[in-house]
């Protein structure tokens, strides 16, 4: 299961920002940052459009007179989209001769539209116009002034196009989605807050799969029904995010442990809100941690139980569920996953010039032990330790951010409870550094671009993305060396200040033996018996 976003509104945030967030969670997905240059396009252009999953070619598109700039998944205008993927009905996931899959669809429409409005009108025209190739799927939309969710699947063969569904988030909320649509019933007339495809609702009657009465229609419950896995691989997820911005999420326990009550319809009646009120305003920080999360503290927690091993490993290799003897089990599915490409969390600004105004808090690898980097959307060249072709998922590059991280993160999946204290100590450092270094960032590039420069400005902007990229690879690299030196044998290496400590005559002081938990002790005697148990004097 793929991908987790989260979606604040400029009321929601400290400092009148929207933010979206995303984690692109894919075995196969090599975490860089994509970049497209604005363009004006001769008459009865084309585009060529390939699969983003496959690179699989899918055919051809009308290009428009002029494209925006885009750096990830953020255009120089400060609209910004994510997404996570559903599926829905096995029966409308395919759509033969369909040209626009969800990846294109993202990265087409962020270089024709300004705002989250015009991107849903892009996002379904393209869908309506050149059919959808991929199935449902569920997408975070944000301007410097609103936030929007859309949900979206095709209709299947025979058909052109797809069913969707787009709301607001009410000003001072937050919203999210895993892999689960989350639209339930809607307003039909608040056209304002809420649009939709003509025959959302007619098709559904059409195939036969709701009786009931318009007002009652729910998306998801007809589309994409809830099931044991939609609840806690997918749903937990979201709840996991919400809990740490505001309290009560626990009466939602049950639903994401995967007990679903049923009500009219057939619909699961004990669902979690779209949308909840945060109990404070949140930073780009604390966006950041929602993004950080292993269950802790809840009856989930991953770090808990014996297959997090006796250093408290929360993660589980996969696959997600396994059998013992016919009885299906399964591993928890939690927001910070092994196999992250990249993610980010985006922060559009209304009080600055738009290139100025956005920033793509970007980083690779794990998102609990990810740091985001600002980039600012307004950049006219991409790192080189994010830039696409800096290696790849077979073909290691020291100068990729990718391997760097990687290189961090399995080293401390060997001794993680020592090790990522170690690790958050610089991801900490670093991005305490990024967000109060921010202000004087954008007020020297404002000078610059009231001033008339505005080609200064997006240099300036350029060169610290650039700097700022190139000393936090440095630092992980360091990071990288250190934890080898002081974790190297299952020993700990004494240090103080940082510095590792030496004898008199120069020599390694001698190392630290912590050895397993007393937990731990216990399970393999428990397991063995007798079998290693120390007969006589042991010395």
């Amino acid at each position: 299961m793929a991908c987790t976003n989260f979606l604040v509104t400029k009321g929601a945030s400290d400092d009148g920002s929207t933010m979206i967030t995303y984690a692109a969670d894919s075995h196969v997905l090599y975490g860089e940052l994509y970049y497209t240059p604005a363009a004006d396009h001769p008459q009865d252009a084309q585009l060529d459009i390939y699969e983003w999953d496959t690179g699989k070619y899918l055919g051809k598109i009308d290009q428009v007179p002029h494209t925006y700039s885009v750096v990830g998944n953020m255009n120089e205008h400060q609209l910004a989209i994510g997404e996570t993927t559903f599926g829905g009905r096995s029966e409308l996931s395919s759509q033969p001769g369909a040209i626009m899959d969800y990846g294109s669809l993202i990265y087409v429409t962020l270089q024709r539209a300004k705002t989250a409005r015009e991107a849903i009108e892009v996002m379904t025209g393209l869908v309506e116009k050149y059919g959808y190739y991929c199935s449902g799927e569920s997408f975070s939309i944000a301007d410097p002034e609103e936030v929007w969710i859309l949900e979206l699947i095709g209709k299947g063969e025979g058909y052109t196009g797809a069913v969707w569904v787009a709301q607001r988030i009410p000003d001072g909320y937050i919203s999210g989605h895993a892999n689960q649509a989350r639209i339930t019933t809607f307003p039909l007339n608040d056209y304002e807050n809420c649009v939709y495809s003509k025959d959302v609702i007619s098709f559904a009657h059409e195939k036969g799969w709701f009786n009931g009465l318009n007002k009652d229609f729910s998306f998801s419950d007809v589309y994409a029904p809830v099931d044991f896995g939609g609840a806690r691989f997918c749903e937990a997820r979201v709840w996991a995010g919400f809990n740490k911005v505001t309290s009560g999420m626990d009466q939602y326990t049950d639903y994401v442990m995967g007990k679903i009550e049923h009500g009219d319809y057939g619909f699961a009646s004990n669902r979690m809100p779209l949308w909840i009120k945060p109990e404070k305003k949140l930073s780009v920080q604390d966006v950041m941690d929602m993004m950080r999360d292993h269950f802790e503290g809840t009856p989930i927690d991953m770090t808990t139980d014996l297959g997090a091993g006796p250093h408290g490993l929360p993660y589980r290799w996969r696959p997600l569920t396994w059998t013992v003897d016919s009885v299906e089990y399964c591993n928890e599915r939690a927001i910070s996953t092994q196999q992250t490409g990249f993610s980010f969390v985006s922060q559009s600004r209304s009080s600055l010039p738009s290139p100025i105004g956005g920033i793509l808090w970007f980083g690779v690898d794990d998102t609990y032990s990810t740091c985001y980097v600002p980039v600012y959307c307004g950049i006219t060249d991409v790192p080189h330790e994010f830039e696409v072709g800096n290696g790849d998922l077979l073909t290691y590059s020291e100068t990729s951010a990718f391997w760097t991280f990687n290189l961090v993160t399995n080293l401390a999946y060997l001794r993680y409870d020592m090790m990522i204290e170690d690790i958050k100590k610089v991801q900490n450092e670093l991005e305490t550094n990024f967000v109060q270094m921010v202000p004087a960032i954008d007020a020297a590039a404002l000078t610059l671009w009231e001033n008339g420069d505005k080609k200064a400005a997006r240099d300036f902007i350029t060169a610290y993305t650039l700097s700022t990229t190139t000393k936090t690879v440095k630092r992980w690299n360091e990071l990288s060396k250190y934890l080898l030196i002081k974790y190297k044998d299952g020993n700990v290496m004494k240090e103080k200040d940082g510095e590792f400590l030496r004898t008199e005559t120069g020599m390694p002081a001698s190392p630290d033996f912590p050895g397993y938990p007393e937990q731990w002790y216990r399970s393999i005697v428990k397991q063995t018996g007798d079998k290693l148990k120390v007969i006589g004097d042991s010395h």
